[in-house]
C-alpha cells in the first residue's frame, strides 16, 4: 500500500494521488478499508493544517508633550504593558501644546491612521511663558482644544481618552510635591465632563506615587540628569517611565474595561524598584 509522508503538500498530493489509484484496483472487501484509511488520512491532515483565524489588531494613537513620548516619558514603558495584538503609535512630540500641536499638522496624521484608542495629554506647554505659539488659557482655550480633540478623533471613529499631566517632581519644605499645573488639569476635567470622554487622572496618580517614593527616589529612580549635573523634574527615565507607566495603565483599565484583556497587570512598585 502507499505510504502517505508529512513532506509538504506536493508529496501529500501524490501520496493521495497513489492511493486512489491502489483502492481502484483492490477488491471489493479491501476496498472499504482502503476508503475508511483514506477518510482517516484526510481527517490527519485537517488536522495538521487548521485554518487560520485572523485576530483583530487594536490600533492606539499617543497624543501629547515630550512626558508622554517614548524618549523622555510614559510612552515606551506603556508600549510594554500592552498585549501583542495591540498597534501602539506613538505621536506625542517634545515641547508641544494643544495649540502648537493641531498648529503644525500633527493632529492631522491621527484621522489617516484610523485608530480605535487615541489617549490625549497636554498642558506641561500650555502654560503662561511658553510662548504666544503654545500658551493658552487654562480655563477656556486649553479645555475647548481638548473638546475639539475628543470630537475629531470620534468623527475618525476613534474613542478618545484624556489624560491630565504628569506632574512636576517639584517637592516642598514639607516633603511633599506642591503642582503647578493644576489649572490645566482642572481644564482637562472640564473636558472630559463636557464630552463625556474617559478621564485617566494621572495627574493624581502620580503626585501620590512620587509622594510616596520621596524626594530622593524620585531623583534616583525616574529623573533624567541634566548637563549642569541636576535632576530633571519633568521627564522620565526609561527605568522611570516603566514605574509610571502602570499607573496610566491601571487606570486606563478602570476608565475603558474593554481594554482589560489587552493589557498586562502590573502593579505599580514603591519599594525596591530598581532591584526588582
Amino acid at each position: 500500500m502507499p505510504r502517505l509522508t508529512r513532506r509538504g503538500s506536493l508529496g501529500n498530493c501524490v501520496g493521495l494521488v497513489s492511493l486512489f489509484r491502489w483502492i481502484a484496483y483492490m477488491p471489493p472487501l479491501a476496498m472499504i478499508f482502503g476508503m475508511a484509511a483514506l477518510s482517516l488520512g484526510a481527517a490527519f491532515w485537517a488536522a495538521e493544517s487548521p485554518a487560520t483565524v485572523p485576530t483583530k489588531q487594536i490600533r492606539l494613537v499617543l497624543v501629547g508633550d515630550s512626558t508622554v513620548t517614548d524618549t523622555a516619558g510614559w510612552g515606551l514603558g506603556f508600549r510594554k504593558l500592552l498585549t501583542a495584538d495591540v498597534e501602539c503609535i506613538n505621536l506625542a512630540k517634545g515641547g508641544r501644546s494643544s495649540r502648537s500641536f493641531r498648529a503644525e499638522g500633527h493632529w492631522d496624521t491621527v484621522a489617516d491612521l484610523k485608530p480605535d484608542y487615541v489617549l490625549i495629554q497636554f498642558g506641561h506647554n500650555d502654560q503662561p511663558g511658553k510662548g504666544p505659539e503654545r500658551e493658552t488659557d487654562a480655563a477656556t482655550e486649553f479645555p475647548e482644544n481638548l473638546a475639539r480633540y475628543v470630537r475629531e478623533a470620534r468623527d475618525a471613529g476613534a474613542t478618545p481618552i484624556l489624560v491630565t499631566s504628569l506632574t512636576r517632581r517639584r517637592f516642598g519644605n514639607d516633603g511633599k510635591i506642591h503642582s503647578d499645573l493644576d489649572p490645566y488639569v482642572a481644564g482637562c476635567r472640564a473636558a472630559a465632563e463636557q464630552t463625556g470622554a474617559p478621564l485617566i487622572d494621572l495627574h493624581s496618580r502620580s503626585i501620590e506615587f512620587c509622594n510616596a517614593l520621596g524626594r530622593d527616589r524620585c531623583e534616583q529612580e525616574l529623573s533624567p540628569r541634566k548637563d549642569d549635573g541636576s535632576y530633571d523634574s519633568t521627564h522620565l527615565t526609561a527605568h522611570g517611565s516603566d514605574l509610571i507607566a502602570p499607573l496610566v495603565a491601571a487606570e486606563l483599565v478602570r476608565v475603558v474595561p474593554d481594554l482589560g484583556p489587552h493589557i498586562h497587570r502590573k502593579a505599580p512598585a514603591t519599594e525596591g524598584t530598581r532591584n526588582q
